[in-house]
């Protein structure tokens, strides 16, 4: 798999490009008082069906993500320090913790927060990505998928320099426990000083990695990135990457997924093929209904007590 892209370009990233011009991914606001990496989901890259956006947040109270909905996708949060508090409308809780993994399907409806716990000194640093559904799942019932660090899958290549945490799909012959609705790799590489790998990926997945620290080589044509950027990988069904430092670790993960091929309309926190499934979205968070129900009354504690 060669790269063909990266953020920053300002025409639409084809799969027949060969450029490899990389680009920085800059710090934004968003939700309230937090910060992220929004690699996915800009101006310069929209979309990498399925993959509707990537965010590197760093958050901490009172900062954080009050109550808000969504419909129409999945959100994977990916904890790297720091712990969350999760509540929704359903009475669903709980906290992700460094490592830990939620798989969250917003299906036909979700109301729910997400915030940093209230008196932690640490910083709630993660990843969340956004994956698509296909319009037969838009509307399936809301459900989770919740591992702790210590049950997601881990293998090691064969000199020990290379680790994988395997979030999704399969690696070194290991596979995830976790069920991809729209099917979906992700890979959480780290590469000791020297180390290098070669990833087989699904024929005809889009994929793309995000640099979370250290700098490496990527790709047939050994593109060089550091961390926080983004590389969009060309069609292909292998990624070969070394880890260039001789002193520090390479840190980045590898997303694929099967494209949906599908319309997308979007309007914040809801995602749909046609305008008017966005605006019966809307009517819908509005009259509480059709999936938003419980959203007239209810207000989630832990953003309240921010």
């Amino acid at each position: 798999m060669r790269l063909h892209g990266a953020l920053q370009s300002h025409a639409p990233i084809a799969k027949n490009e060969s450029s490899t011009t990389l680009g920085l991914v800059k710090e934004q606001s968003e939700g309230v008082g937090a910060r992220v990496r929004r690699s996915i989901g800009t101006n310069a890259v929209k979309h990498i069906d399925p993959f509707l956006m990537l965010d590197e947040f760093s958050v901490n109270a009172p900062a954080g993500f009050p109550d808000h909905p969504h419909r129409g996708f999945e959100t994977v949060t990916y904890m790297l320090t720091g712990s969350f508090q999760h509540e929704d409308f359903c009475g669903h809780k709980g906290v992700i913790n460094p490592g830990d993994l939620q798989w969250m399907t917003a299906g036909r409806g979700i109301l729910h927060c997400e915030m940093p716990l209230e008196n932690s000194p640490i910083t709630a640093h993660g990843l969340q990505l956004w994956v698509n559904l296909g319009r037969e799942f838009k509307m399936t019932e809301p459900k989770y998928q919740e591992l702790l660090d210590r049950d997601i899958p881990r293998a090691t290549s064969d000199d020990g320099l290379v680790n994988v945490k395997i979030i999704a799909g399969e690696s070194m012959g290991i596979q995830s426990p976790v069920y991809t609705i729209t099917p979906t790799m992700y890979l959480d590489f780290t590469v000791k000083p020297t180390g290098q790998f070669t990833q087989s990926i699904p024929n005809n997945w889009n994929a793309f990695c995000y640099i979370l620290s250290g700098s490496g080589e990527f790709g047939s044509k050994t593109t060089k990135a550091d961390a926080h950027n983004i590389l969009v990988l060309s069609l292909g069904n292998t990624l070969q990457f070394k880890n260039t430092s001789q002193t520090s670790d390479l840190r980045f993960v590898l997303i694929a997924g099967k494209p949906l091929n599908e319309p997308i309309v979007q309007y914040g926190p809801f995602v749909m093929n046609t305008q008017k499934e966005i605006e019966q979205a809307l009517r819908d968070f509005h009259e509480n209904r059709n999936g938003f129900e419980n959203a007239a009354k209810w207000r989630s504690k832990a953003a309240s007590a921010h």
